[in-house]
């Protein structure tokens, strides 16, 4: 399950995450997204986690927990809506 983690610092890695994540089962990949020029966070992430158990575990367990100072936003990602082409 692809899993998105919202309201995070712009100096949190890849790594912290999935130490964050890792009590909860076997974490996949990491993906914090990035400022193309400066390389600081946005601000969310998404982590995959290959059981939905441990997934929804994961999110009901780190939901509103504060980590680097920050209440986590986690809850299932949602797929990216379609948008128009660009000219």
């Amino acid at each position: 399950m692809n899993i998105f983690v919202g309201n995070l610092g712009p100096d949190v890695t890849e790594a912290e995450i999935a130490e964050l994540f890792k009590p909860f089962g076997q974490v996949g990949t990491v993906q914090v997204v990035r400022e193309m020029f400066t390389g600081k966070g946005k601000g969310f992430g998404f982590v995959e986690m290959p059981g939905r158990q441990q997934s929804r575990d994961a999110i009901a367990g780190l939901n509103g927990k504060e980590f680097a100072g920050r209440p986590l936003k986690v809850n299932e990602a949602r797929p990216r809506p379609e948008r128009g082409r660009r000219r």
